[in-house]
């Protein structure tokens, strides 16, 4: 069911990432080519337009979604350089923006889980797996591989809602003081 435009609305910071990406597969499995409007956002969909408006500004460009990110606390959207540069935010890294789906699938369909650690060493994402697994199921184990080497990705859950994972979250943090980023599940 496709989403009715400006009914997905959020503001938070940006950031952008360029040179060390580019060339590398993207999470949806297309080249990342800096040069084109593209972001990583967490839970959107792939294929989503998403209009963004630097609130310092008031510059505005449309992104299509085809990464998942950014996975540093507090911010919403990892813009790709040519994005952010048009917004006027390569300079400065970072600043406050508002996101709004312009079109693409609804992003409250699908299924969403819980990212708990990224890890180099394999074993180490084995180990956080096998001490949650007792309380928490399915714990998944997905392979990133990054300008700096590959990535285990621990992710926990596969929950109807992003309301649900959010829930999720939340215990994890308090129950078992992890770092966590909901995150859209993709197939």
């Amino acid at each position: 069911m496709p989403l009715a435009p400006g009914s997905y609305v959020e503001q938070g910071m940006a950031s952008w990432y360029g040179v060390p990406f580019n060339g590398h597969r993207t999470s949806d499995g297309e080249r990342y080519d800096m040069y084109q409007m593209t972001a990583a956002h967490r839970t959107l969909p792939f294929g989503s337009i998403v209009q963004v408006t630097n609130l310092s500004n008031s510059r505005q460009i449309d992104v299509r979604i085809n990464d998942r990110g950014p996975f540093v606390a507090n911010r919403i959207i990892d813009l790709s350089y040519s994005a952010a540069e048009a917004l006027g935010i390569v300079g400065p890294g970072t600043a406050l923006v508002r996101l709004q789906v312009v079109s693409g699938p609804n992003p409250a369909v699908g299924s969403f889980g819980v990212q708990v650690g990224a890890f180099e060493v394999q074993a180490n994402a084995e180990r956080l797996r096998a001490g949650l697994s007792a309380r928490y199921s399915p714990i998944t184990i997905v392979l990133y591989d990054s300008p700096n080497g590959l990535f285990y990705r621990v992710r926990v859950g596969r929950l109807p809602t992003e309301a649900a994972a959010r829930g999720l979250a939340a215990q994890l943090r308090a129950r078992d003081q992890l770092t966590t980023f909901v995150v859209r599940l993709d197939n």
